[in-house]
């Protein structure tokens, strides 16, 4: 057949003119092909000369983006455009092969050229728009012009010969008419905004305020609209993070629109506004707020949700349509197809080009492509949202904590707990909600839909299927309830599980050193088999879900095909069988999810319930000196920033800082003017709770001089500061400021409180840094010493997640923050409570004396500590919340005299404690010692498999980016292994073999399928036609009507067998999966318990508890509760593709071959995507954990911040936190997008490509018709599976890390449990003497470390006191320590009553000496339980105990007496009593050597008195080895050790060591006296 343009038919004549040119409809047609060829001749060269000038193109930075007017109206027209330009093209070339005898190009040709010249002239537009040229936009409009022109002339003499709306290129010009038309009016719209041309002043314009940021990454809302839907803008993040990973930096700042405080505005305003004047009181309603703030995206993003629904429903019709068209035969045409000629070409009427096949193909592929375009559009945008709204609330409740009223806190109502769960949960609950809630209004649309469909082409029986599916629902909805109850129950055990954990590991030294780590252990492992009961549960409900979404399906083909055969007597044909699964398998996902959707709904009413109730609690009063400044704290603060112009991009925190510009206070000091700072006036102050905390309070505070409170515990001292400062509640009176003090204020409170931050952050606490000053606080607090031993100076993290302080510290961190603030008046609440003498004096005499006094500074004093009145100007004196004397010392000492000479006793008492107290070991070395020992092994901390370091240094080491890439890129294979292997080798088996056997069996009944309803349409063929001779009877005879039952009954049972195997399989399957992952989940955290629990102390010294505690939560709750599902989804969907793809090349090989590019763009995807999404990953959770605590440590700090007036400064913050965090999840779920579009465009091809390949294989007659509807519908379920096997892939990743950490841990040597000697041959009483020699000794802590003592020989007789002393680090704790063989003695031996204790079981040698530990340690539970956890002891022996240890009255008069509750850490008791427990716990073991180490240091003299007699008469006849803390308690002991440096330097009596005046023992004495 030869081409020519207007075909070449004889009789035709088509090049003549003799009608009139226009009449010619050739002509007509060549005519519209002149716009094309002209838009490609110009814009070509221009595009090109364009593109070589700008070569840097690319890296033009973004903030050229502009949006010319009518930007996304111009890219949907064009995509229209194109689309009815295929439909033209396709048209041509159907009609062309139809009827003509000849080719006639001008069918096709102008529709193919009109194709290449819309894309073009999309490509031209965008190429301009980004270099904003808009002049160059007259080519464009000239080409819409043209076209239009043109397609109206073919219109027009189409309506002229009678062509009509009944055919199908009359309908299509005339739409091409129209988007001709409105490209048009776009391009004049262009022109009349941007007035580029026309007119006399072009107008500038300037990019989006956000792109003239170079911070801002987020390009979503700035790309055109191609790049937006496919997220192309993400490319260069997610390629490149193969090369380095993705830090903060490269993520950038959110965009305006999105940032916190932007959309806590809108949700405030939308809150505010439904507060009416008649109802002031009324609570707004949160989810009315939500909606107008929130309300239009979710609605985009729901009719996106439609719009990809229903193009759903396109997949399986085109299926059927393909199916059925590809068995009739193509009719022969007739001669009434003839008459439908015009202007010498055939038009086919609208619905014959639907029944081709090819075209139905296309059709099926552009569907796909455009409905997960619209389902990614449309979780995109809800995401956005739900981040937006999450920022918003979190702000909201950040705003609302600052304004709580400190009763709230404090009486209970309002517990730390619950703040940080409304952060934590509730918030993300809300989240989720909105991700899922278009679901909840599209769903049923859904149902009804598929159902409708359904009946379409099955009739009633397909009722019956779909009745199936939507019965189970509720049952899916109960599973799901059910899931959340367990998920609860096994969250409170886990909590429980936690808490003695980190008891145990907070206390290991001592339980140790008492051989009781196996009692522990067991608690532990108790608590761990209820968390195991109901994770059994909770695997049981999870298996039984994924088994309910496996089998559903299943299960509704069989009713269907079943009732369809009882009913129509007949099987389905194929293309209604095909169609029909298809779309079971559509409705079947909705339905899975509504029970997620509608648990969720459920959850986000209760959270939002709680928000509500959290709202409208009480807020802080409002005092006459609050109402000034309100507008610092809170509104117009904010308003005034017309949402964004105020935030100087520079500093972003200096937008409200007005307020703290304390340098430029200096000269308003009111220095003569007023000499009284504050003044109470008959103040009755309460903490909320109606009893009057402080009743008739009139004091005042004179300027500039130094005022002490003082009064008994609990007289309400602490409660007066918070009350000046305006936290109580006033019921009567007045706190006046004088006018601008109150604004300057600093206060340190009594419970210390630090922020996560460096050390030098919390002492300038947002002031300028001043070197010389922060110098001479640090001084005056003495905390050099405590700085130094830090790992990194002043620059060391503190606080929650830095590194644990003592309480002195931390205390003298605190009033030094105070002091360091340049303000007026300086509030210090019991400073000196943590403090020992040498500090307190310190602190009095450099601190409060000289630093606040030089500087004329206002000061009040909380304290205990008489002996300081001596230095105050004014003294307030309180009892039982009330004022007893307020005056000068002097005023006392006259007036009172009582009162003086009652203060003068308890100071002399306290001199005398002075006396006693000042010596070389004092409590601060004692802390200090304890944060040396934290830090002094960092040599060997290096060496412990810290694995997130390690893994930074390799990448560090790696600077040819190759060998990186594929670390980064590589699966952790062996970690996989090692996480199955502990699930055991039999589960995995069975896991491995049913998911096969399952899979193979769906495929079968699917073939099965297949096979039966092709074998209908064979009988159907009335032997016409060749195509189906394979599977036609071999005698070639065609069976009569009557076999047909026959052949029903012969594949009715077997796909009956089939479907019930199938479904049991999946049963099978889906609960070997998960309890695989219970059995491995429960032998890792048997293991990890058992190996740490029994690793040396030397483990626990170098290894961070925080490290290990995280092992036990967070990572074993990834192991129990998360890797199991990920297991299973990874699995079934990579099974799912491959079984797809293994039947549709068995139907056609011909598809292998496309197979081949497909496989490698998927594995460049997957490969990408995992790398990147694991950086994201890391990003969120790392920016996640900051924002938490910034929350609980604003609660927890409360009265600070407002009493030094920095709650902007804390806001500001807040959002900077929340911007961090959001910023990290939009981008983590742009990528999951980005992925989804990239491999559902992967599904399409390959829908398209089997398709092709069935059709184009057709032809030669290979698969029937029956198959070819097999392999389609399984084409389409790849779209589905495909991205979840990349993002299952990607958190399987994320969560082996937690495997492998754990993993880490396994490896550490457990201590030698067992000795060299068998516990049996150890005599009953040893050591019955005491006897103890030590020959040679030589003890280090770790191989690689210098030994601690060198050498040691001594000889200690039964019965001897012995005290040991020697300044810090001399190695005496280490000598208690290598009693109980807990460090490595890796010389000499110390022998005990003629054994060495080298030899014996650990847990022997342990149980069987005592041990009194410096820091006094007890365990939540009863005090029997603390003192005899074995339950060994009688009653008696145990009140014995206490009696001895001074403790048995106090206990008497507990409630429940021994089994009396002891809190966590034994809280409540004081620090003393703790102590006295200790000892009596040692006496309740009655071992004849007793070691006490260090054991007075936090007692008081009296009790410290006490206790020295005890052990003397208690422990008369037994051997008792004293570490000194203070010299004086051992100089009635028989022998006296002094060390030093690891040696023994003096060794002999104390009399006889007295007498060498130069001796170390003797100057220590002196020193101590």
């Amino acid at each position: 057949m030869a081409l020519s343009f207007c075909g070449n038919s004889k009789e035709l004549n088509p090049y003549s003119v003799d009608k009139g040119v226009l009449n010619n409809g050739c002509f007509v047609d060549a005519l519209n092909l002149v716009p094309h060829v002209f838009l490609l001749f110009i814009t070509f060269p221009i595009l090109f000369i364009g593109w070589g000038s700008q070569s840097s193109k690319v890296q033009i930075h973004h903030n050229t983006w502009l949006h010319f007017p009518g930007h996304n109206m111009r890219w949907i027209l064009t995509f229209l455009l194109l689309f009815i330009h295929v439909c033209e093209f396709a048209e041509g070339i159907v009609s062309n092969n139809r009827v003509m005898s000849s080719n006639h190009l001008h069918l096709f040709m102008p529709a193919f050229m009109g194709f290449v010249a819309a894309t073009t002239s999309v490509v031209y537009y965008h190429n301009i728009e980004t270099s904003n040229f808009p002049k160059l936009l007259l080519v464009l409009f000239i080409y819409w012009v043209l076209a239009f022109i043109t397609k109206s002339i073919k219109l027009w003499k189409f309506a002229e010969f009678k062509v009509g709306p009944q055919h199908l290129r009359f309908c299509i010009t005339a739409l091409l008419v129209i988007l001709y038309g409105l490209l048009m009016a776009v391009e004049i719209n262009v022109i009349r905004v941007r007035k580029y041309v026309f007119f006399a002043n072009p107008q500038k314009v300037k990019p989006p305020e956000d792109l003239q940021d170079l911070g801002v990454r987020f390009l979503q809302p700035f790309v055109n609209l191609l790049s937006k839907a496919t997220y192309w803008w993400m490319n260069p993040l997610i390629i490149g993070a193969h090369k380095r990973p993705i830090e903060l930096k490269k993520i950038g700042k959110l965009p305006i629109a999105m940032r916190a405080l932007t959309n806590y505005l809108r949700l405030k305003d939308a809150y505010e506004d439904q507060r009416t004047a008649e109802d002031p009181d009324r609570a707004p309603s949160i989810w009315r707020s939500m909606y107008r703030a929130f309300g239009r995206p979710i609605l985009l993003s729901s009719t996106f949700r439609y719009l990809a629904d229903l193009l759903g429903f396109a997949g399986p019709l085109c299926i059927s349509g393909i199916v059925q068209h590809l068995t009739s035969k193509e009719e022969v045409v007739s001669a009434d197809k003839i008459k439908e000629t015009h202007l010498g070409v055939y038009f086919m009427s609208s619905t014959e080009l639907l029944q081709n096949s090819s075209v139905l193909a296309v059709l099926l592929f552009l569907a796909l492509v455009l409905q997960r375009t619209f389902l990614q559009a449309s979780y995109y945008v809800t995401i956005e949202t739900g981040i937006n709204l999450r920022g918003a609330l979190l702000a909201m409740i950040y705003n609302k904590i600052l304004r709580l009223s400190t009763s709230n806190m404090s009486m209970g109502e309002m517990t730390l707990g619950q703040i940080n769960n409304l952060v934590a949960i509730e918030t993300n609950q809300l989240m989720w909600f909105l991700f899922l809630c278009p679901n909840l209004w599209a769903m049923p649309v859904q149902i009804v839909m598929g159902v409708i469909l359904l009946y379409y082409l099955l009739g009633w029986s397909a009722l019956v299927g779909a009745s199936v599916i939507v019965l189970l629902a509720p049952v899916q909805y109960l599973i799901a309830t059910k899931l959340a109850d367990t998920q609860k129950n096994t969250l409170e055990h886990s909590t429980d599980r936690l808490k003695t954990t980190t008891e145990i590991l907070k206390g290991i030294k001592l339980l140790k050193l008492y051989a009781w780590e196996n009692i522990f252990c067991d608690s532990v492992e108790e608590t761990r088999g209820k968390e195991l009961t109901s994770l059994k549960t909770f695997a049981f409900y999870t298996s039984m879900s994924i088994f309910m979404n496996a089998a559903i399906p299943i299960a509704a083909v069989l009713a269907t095909f079943v009732m369809h055969h009882f009913i129509n007597k007949t099987g389905p044909t194929p293309s209604e069988a095909f169609a029909a699964l298809a779309l079971f398998h559509i409705l079947v996902t909705p339905l899975f999810l509504l029970s997620t959707v509608v648990r969720f709904a459920v959850k986000a009413l209760v959270s939002v319930q709680k928000l509500g109730e959290f709202l409208q609690s009480d807020e802080i009063g409002d005092d006459s000196w609050r109402n000034g400044d309100i507008s610092v704290t809170l509104e117009p603060g904010k308003k005034h920033l017309g949402m964004t112009k105020a935030i100087n991009r520079k500093q972003p925190m200096r937008y409200q800082m007005d307020n703290y510009e304390q340098p430029t206070r200096r000269q308003m000091r009111p220095t003569e003017t007023e000499d009284v700072a504050v003044k109470v006036s008959n103040g009755s102050f309460t903490w909320g709770n109606n009893q009057l905390t402080l009743s008739d309070i009139s004091i005042r505070i004179p300027t500039g001089q130094l005022t002490m409170i003082v009064g008994q515990v609990g007289c309400g001292k602490s409660s007066l500061l918070l009350a000046m400062l305006g936290e109580m509640q006033a019921i009567e009176g007045r706190v006046y400021w004088s006018n601008k003090n109150r604004y300057s204020v600093a206060y340190a409170a009594q419970k210390s409180w630090l922020l996560n931050a460096t050390v030098e952050e919390n002492i300038t606490f947002g002031s300028p840094f001043n070197k010389q000053r922060y110098k001479a606080v640090i001084e005056a607090c003495s905390l050099q010493p405590d700085i130094d031993l830090l790992p990194f100076g002043d620059q060391t993290e503190i606080g929650e997640r830095g590194i644990n302080l003592s309480g002195g510290q931390r205390q003298r961190i605190c009033v030094a923050r105070a002091l360091y603030q340049n303000t007026n008046i300086v509030f210090l609440d019991d400073p000196f409570s943590a403090l020992d003498i040498h500090l307190s004096d310190h602190l009095m005499q450099e601190g409060i004396l000289k630093f606040l006094q030089d500087d004329k500074r206002t000061v009040v004093l909380v304290t205990h500590k008489l002996q300081y009145l001596i230095h105050a100007d004014w003294i307030i004196a309180m009892k039982d919340g009330s004022v007893l004397r307020e005056g000068t010392l002097k005023d006392i000492q006259t007036h009172d005299v009582e009162l003086y000479d009652h203060w003068k006793t308890l100071m002399n008492r306290q001199d005398q404690e002075l006396e006693k107290d000042i010596q070389q070991d004092s409590q601060t070395m004692l802390e200090r010692k304890t944060l040396r020992r934290a830090f002094y092994s960092r040599e060997a901390k290096n060496q412990i498999d810290d694995e997130d370091e390690e893994e930074e240094e390799e990448e560090e080491d790696d600077d040819n980016m190759s060998t990186t890439t594929n670390r980064r890129s590589k699966i952790p294979w062996k970690v996989c292994w090692c996480y199955l292997s502990s699930g055991g080798f039999f589960m995995v088996f069975l896991m491995v073999s049913s998911k096969l056997l399952k899979h193979s069996v769906i495929v079968a009944i699917d073939y099965w399928l297949a096979l039966w309803t092709s074998s209908k349409t064979n009988q159907s063929t009335e032997g016409g036609s060749d195509m189906f001779n394979g599977t036609r009877p071999a005698n070639g005879t065609l069976p009569t009507p009557g076999t047909s039952d026959a052949e029903d009954s012969y594949y009715l049972p077997v796909f009956i067998v089939l479907c019930a195997a199938g479904i049991t399989l999946c049963l099978i399957t889906s609960l070997t999966v998960e309890f695989l992952g219970l059995s491995a989940a429960t032998n890792l955290h048997h293991n990890l318990l058992n190996k740490i629990i029994h690793a040396p102390i030397r483990f626990f010294d170098i290894t961070p508890l925080g490290q290990i505690l995280n092992r036990f939560s967070a990572d074993t709750n990834i192991i129990d509760q998360h890797i199991p599902p990920t297991l299973e989804s990874l699995t079934r969907s990579t099974l799912l593709c491959l079984s797809a793809i293994g039947v549709i090349a068995s139907i056609t090989p011909a598809f292998l071959l496309a197979l081949v590019p497909l496989g490698v763009a998927f594995y460049f995807i997957q490969k990408y995507f995992r790398v990147a999404s694991k950086d994201l990953q890391d990003l969120d959770d790392s920016t996640q954990l900051p924002l938490l605590c910034h929350f609980s440590e604003t609660a927890e700090g409360l009265t600070t911040i407002r009493a030094f007036r920095h709650e902007a400064r804390f806001k500001q913050r807040m959002l900077e936190l929340t911007d961090t965090n959001n910023t990290a999840y939009l981008f983590l779920s742009a990528a999951n997008r980005w992925l989804e579009v990239r491999t559902d465009y992967l599904g399409a091809v390959i829908v398209l490509t089997a398709a092709g390949t069935s059709i184009w294989s057709l032809r030669y007659g290979l698969p029937a018709g029956g198959l070819v509807g097999l392999g389609l519908t399984y084409a389409l379920t790849v779209t589905n599976y495909l991205n979840w096997v990349v993002r299952n892939l990607a958190d399987l990743e994320v969560q082996m890390a937690a495997v492998k950490k754990v993993n880490s841990f396994l490896g550490t040597e457990s201590e030698n449990y067992d000795g060299s000697m068998d516990s049996s041959q150890v005599p009953e009483n040893w050591p019955h003497n005491g006897e103890i020699k030590i020959q040679d000794l030589c003890v280090r802590y770790d191989p690689m470390l210098k030994p601690v003592l060198k050498h040691v020989n001594a000889y200690v007789e039964p019965g001897q006191k012995v005290g040991i002393c020697g300044r810090t680090g001399s190695g005496k704790s280490s000598l208690s320590l290598a009693f109980f063989n807990m460090v490595d003695i890796f010389e000499g031996k110390i022998i005990i009553d003629g054994i060495d204790i080298c030899k014996l079981p650990l847990q022997t040698l342990r149980s069987r000496l005592s041990i009194i530990l410096q820091d006094p340690v007890l365990f939540s539970g009863s005090i029997r339980f603390n003192l005899d956890p074995e339950r060994t002891c009688t009653d008696d022996r145990l009140w014995e105990a206490l009696e001895i240890a001074q403790l048995k009255n106090m206990v008497k008069a507990l409630p429940g007496g021994l089994d009396a509750v002891v809190t966590e850490g034994g809280e409540n008791f004081s620090v003393g009593q703790r102590q006295l427990f200790c000892l009596a716990r040692a006496f309740v073991r009655k071992s004849s050597i007793l070691i006490m180490d260090e054991a007075t240091a936090s007692i008081d003299m009296a009790t410290e008195n006490i206790l020295q007699k005890v052990v003397m008469t208690a422990f008369a006849d037994r051997t008792v080895v004293t570490i000194a803390h203070r010299v004086h308690t051992i100089l009635t002991a028989d022998l006296v050790i002094v060390m030093k440096r690891g040696n023994i330097l003096e060794y002999d009596k104390p009399e006889t060591l007295l007498e060498q005046e130069d001796g170390m023992f003797a100057s220590f004495v002196k020193a101590d006296m």
